[in-house]
């Protein structure tokens, strides 16, 4: 709790969220960066682990290979930074690979990689007639959502995939809340989003969302970052 404390006096002097989005040479850096500074946040793009262990939030875009987002993460040491966060209920939201790479196992081509082991499940190629899964889709959000609140059913939101989560495997606990499993459907169903306590994630992009991605990001700061 006291490592928490230390990273909420960091906070701007008016209240603005301190958010890291972490380069380890994957994502959309850029573009995530423009997105989370037009929905007010202080935003940073560096792989310096103080910073990404001391901000507010962190962010872990990902775009291309599983298994080279995998090799990029580790050479900043990026699994050791989630968990250590996570361990201190500090929010992290992962972006598209950096959704998948949060699962136990990515398989692509025949390469299996071990992913970061926060969720339990396997990234694997989605079954449609067609691929890669690239434009705009709806999403089903349960009940409750945090990163969903004030949308629309029909909200679109834009994906750029071939591969993804087909099976929620997580056992239901009587002890800890149950994550929030978000979906969408391009030839089968797949994990969209997930809300799991301090840790989020999308299979879509947020910052190439719009005014609905926009919202996805501005309730992640609010009521997630807090």
């Amino acid at each position: 709790m006291a490592f928490l404390n230390r990273g909420r006096a960091r906070r701007t002097l008016d209240g603005v969220s301190r958010i890291v989005v972490l380069d380890y040479g994957s994502g959309n850096l850029r573009s995530a960066e423009r997105a989370l500074q037009r929905v007010g946040a202080d935003v940073t793009v560096t792989a310096d682990p103080h910073a990404a262990l001391e901000a507010d939030g962190l962010v872990v875009p990902g775009v291309g290979a599983f298994a080279a987002c995998m090799a990029g993460l580790k050479a900043v040491d990026g699994p050791r930074l989630i968990e250590r966060r996570l361990a201190g209920g500090r929010p992290v939201l992962g972006i598209c690979v950096g959704m998948q790479v949060l699962f136990d196992l990515g398989v692509e081509w025949g390469e299996r990689t071990e992913g970061c082991g926060q969720w339990p499940g396997t990234v694997e190629q989605i079954k449609a007639d067609v691929l890669p899964h690239m434009g705009w889709n709806t999403v089903r959000a349960p009940a409750g959502t945090t990163l969903f609140a004030g949308l629309d059913a029909d909200a679109r939101f834009y994906f750029v995939h071939s591969f993804g989560v087909r099976r929620w495997e997580l056992d239901e606990s009587d002890v800890l809340k149950p994550p929030l499993v978000t979906w969408a459907h391009h030839g089968e169903d797949f994990v969209a989003a997930v809300e799991n306590g301090a840790l989020a994630a999308t299979q879509f992009h947020p910052e190439k969302s719009g005014d609905a991605g926009a919202t996805v990001l501005r309730n992640w700061l609010r009521d997630v970052v807090g």
